[in-house]
């Protein structure tokens, strides 16, 4: 069992984080930041959906998600179709330039990533990869189990 030391350690290495996501942050597009880039991303991967399925994955009130999702709207690259089911609301979906911004972004996160972990072994690289995804599992196994509490 690790020891509440430990535990201390990693908090404030994960406080210290935030360094990275700012560094990565300066290398996208002024405009497409954090928020209308998670709305790209999570549109990609999970698909198209409900405005309100986008806000339970960024876990993010609806307004601040309707405000991402308008930014890139306006910006061409997320389209807002009618709901075959329920005609009041709107399915997300990723359009062409959404997918090139995408492609940016994608471009420019590994190029930041290739140049500042240049000297690390392709071993590590993959052992941070391994234990991050392992991290984030564990803690959405733990936001699943509040919604459920």
């Amino acid at each position: 069992m690790s020891t509440p030391s430990m535990y201390e350690e990693l908090a404030r290495s994960v406080s210290a984080f935030g360094a990275v996501k700012r560094g990565l942050a300066r290398v996208l597009p002024v405009e497409c930041q954090g928020g209308p880039a998670a709305v790209l991303t999570l549109v990609k991967h999970h698909g198209e959906m409900r405005m309100s399925r986008l806000a339970e994955l960024m876990a993010v009130d609806m307004s601040v998600c309707s405000r991402h999702v308008a930014h890139t709207v306006d910006h061409g690259w997320i389209e807002r179709l009618p709901d075959p089911d329920d005609k009041r609301s709107r399915i997300l979906r990723l359009t062409e330039p959404g997918q090139a911004m995408l492609g940016e972004l994608d471009r420019r996160v590994t190029d930041a990533f290739s140049r500042h972990l240049s000297e690390w072994s392709d071993d590590d690289v993959e052992l941070l990869t391994h234990l991050l995804v392992r991290l984030r599992e564990s803690f959405g196994d733990c936001r699943a189990q509040a919604h459920h509490a």
